[in-house]
């Protein structure tokens, strides 16, 4: 019998495992007001951490179908432009308290770190460029990290 080895980089979980403690580091010394604070004229600090919980909330779903051996869905791929999700999600997320909105992006972030580091590389393999689940969460957080830090 013949076994096939699959190796997969799983360089994602420390670079997801940066950028949540960069995160972490953000929202604890940040007070409530610069949480309130505008990063631009549409998006307050909380509220850009928010979208990044909205985003990693996605991941955290759809790595939770993987893990239960469901298959993806032709309606769960990401348009090619978001820009119409963000705006429409913007009101919903920003109706939450700064300090409630900040803790929940550390908290969902944590939970999607953990679920797809879970995965096995097998499961992992079979994710390719077309796949509606990105596991390396690092590069949307430290995009959005860095436009909150620029900001404050």
């Amino acid at each position: 019998m013949a076994f096939i080895l699959i190796v997969v980089d799983r360089s994602f979980v420390a670079a997801n495992a940066r950028e949540l403690a960069r995160m972490r580091a953000v929202v604890s010394r940040l007070s409530d007001r610069q949480l309130g604070a505008m990063v631009n004229e549409y998006w307050s600090v909380a509220g850009v951490l928010g979208h990044v919980a909205f985003w990693d909330g996605c991941a955290l779903f759809l790595a939770g179908k993987l893990q239960r051996g469901e298959r993806f869905t032709a309606s769960e791929n990401e348009p090619e432009d978001v820009a119409w999700i963000n705006d429409s999600s913007r009101p919903l997320i920003h109706a939450i308290a700064p300090r409630a909105l900040a803790e929940l992006a550390v908290s969902i972030a944590k939970e999607t770190d953990e679920l797809v580091a879970s995965l096995s590389d097998e499961l992992l393999s079979g994710l390719d460029e077309a796949s509606p689940l990105n596991p390396v969460r690092a590069n949307h957080r430290g995009e959005h990290l860095d436009e909150i830090e620029a900001a404050i």
